[in-house]
C-alpha cells in the first residue's frame, strides 16, 4: 500500500495539470517559452505517476486494467477479471 500522503501528493498534482492543460497548450500554440516558465512544474502532464487504483501500487503497473501487476494476478486467479486465463505463470 502507497502512503496516504503520496496518493493526496498525486491526486494534487492531477488537479493542477487539468487546471493549467489549456494554457499550457495556449503557450505551446503561441510559442511563448518563457510563459512556460512561470507555471508551476508540477502543471506538466508528464510529471504524473500511474498508480494502481486499488492499492496505489506505483510499480508494475498494467495501463490496460488500471492496476498494478500484482493485485491483477489475485484478481484474475479469483476469476474477478474475465477474459484471462491463467497460461503459464
Amino acid at each position: 500500500m502507497a502512503k496516504e500522503s503520496m496518493k493526496a501528493r498525486e491526486r494534487k498534482r492531477a488537479k493542477m495539470v487539468a487546471k493549467y492543460a489549456a494554457k499550457r497548450k495556449a503557450l505551446k500554440e503561441a510559442g511563448d517559452w518563457e510563459g512556460f516558465q512561470k507555471l508551476p512544474p508540477n502543471s506538466a502532464a508528464v510529471r504524473m505517476h500511474n498508480r494502481c487504483q486499488i492499492t496505489g501500487r506505483p510499480r508494475g503497473y498494467m495501463r490496460q486494467f488500471g492496476v498494478s501487476r500484482v493485485l491483477f494476478r489475485k484478481l484474475a486467479l479469483s476469476g474477478r477479471i474475465p477474459g484471462v486465463k491463467k497460461a503459464s505463470w
